[in-house]
């Protein structure tokens, strides 16, 4: 009785489908589409770029993928078919504003590449697409849309970079302000104040440095340091962090810009107060959830030694390169990441 209950239900399953299928054109390459609204314009023809909204799923429903998702519709050349999954013989058969329903085999998909397929897809089963057109054009057409939409995109870019200049240079200007200060200004922008004079040895291009900082942006927020005690003040976490001087090779480009120039003006022993325009920083990038685009640093630091660059002068006799530096690795580097480079 269980068995022949069984079949029944397999064989009302299966006379479903074939009726279902029945509804449907089967293309040369083996697709099955119908036509679920008709916009009653001209067939597309090959070589026109269409603009098309669709959906992806599976026989169970299950949505692998959507233009509506991406936000935007997909936009595509129109061209002899190569493979029952490029849609191109169901393409020619359409019109703007028709809406499809197109059903692909993907035992054709994967011929030959069993070893492909997902789980999701297994055999007989089929790729469902739910497709509206919604626009067609020329090549020349398409083409020109797309370079105005770009112009129009950069153009957007500008004026929202000249927007956040704007934005970041009445910051510094009110930072100042506010904290009454008179720093010193460099031809690069760079602001700096040399808070605890030295009449120590001045660092040279080449030169290692070892230096204590605290980096805070300019609502004070603190986002890195080298000192214990100033990360504990600040609530900055860094855990297995060495609280010691770091190391830069000064002019070598291991470190932000505006590290680079103000360095060279802090005797050894002495400290000082950078202000450093986002230019000379991260720039339109940032760095992370602390640094946003066009955010402008402050940083105390203290130059602890100089040690003299005796390899950059031996090359310079020699010609001899010198090997590249090694790249800090770990939670040290997630540190030292703040100062340095993007």
């Amino acid at each position: 009785m269980k068995k022949a209950l069984l079949l029944t239900v397999f064989v009302a399953a299966y006379i479903g489908q074939a009726a279902a299928q029945a509804n449907y054109t089967k293309t040369p390459k083996g697709a099955l589409y119908t036509i679920l609204k008709a916009g009653g314009g001209a067939k597309i023809k090959q070589g026109e770029v269409i603009t098309f909204q669709f959906t992806q799923k599976n026989d169970r429903d299950s949505l692998l993928g959507s233009s509506y998702q991406m936000g935007k519709p997909a936009m595509v050349q129109v061209q002899p078919s190569r493979s029952v999954s490029d849609l191109m013989e169901v393409f020619t058969v359409l019109s703007v504003n028709d809406s499809a329903r197109v059903r692909i085999p993907t035992d054709s998909i994967f011929a030959g590449r069993e070893d492909g397929r997902p789980p999701f897809l297994p055999k007989g089963s089929y790729l469902n697409f739910t497709i509206k057109v919604e626009k067609t054009q020329s090549l020349d057409e398409a083409m020109a849309e797309r370079n105005a939409a770009m112009e129009k995109e950069k153009t957007e870019r500008a004026a929202m970079a000249e927007k956040l200049r704007g934005e970041e240079k009445a910051t510094l200007a009110r930072y100042i302000a506010d904290n009454q200060l008179t720093p010193q200004t460099t031809t690069s922008g760079l602001k700096y104040i040399i808070t605890t004079p030295s009449a120590g040895r001045k660092p040279v291009n080449g030169d290692t440095l070892l230096v204590n900082y605290a980096g805070r942006t300019m609502d004070g927020k603190l986002f890195d340091s080298s000192i214990e005690e100033v990360a504990k003040a600040g609530g900055l976490q860094q855990p297995g962090r060495n609280y010691e001087p770091i190391k830069v090779v000064v002019g070598d480009g291991q470190v932000i810009r505006g590290w680079d120039e103000g360095l060279l003006l802090v005797n050894e022993g002495a400290k000082a107060k950078f202000i450093i325009p986002s230019a000379l920083a991260y720039g339109e990038r940032g760095a992370g959830a602390d640094i946003k685009p066009y955010s402008p640093l402050v940083f105390d630091v203290e130059v602890v030694k100089v040690i003299p660059g005796v390899r950059k002068k031996a090359v310079a006799k020699t010609g001899v390169k010198r090997a590249p530096a090694k790249k800090a690795t770990g939670k040290r580097a997630a540190t030292k990441r703040k100062v340095t480079k993007k």
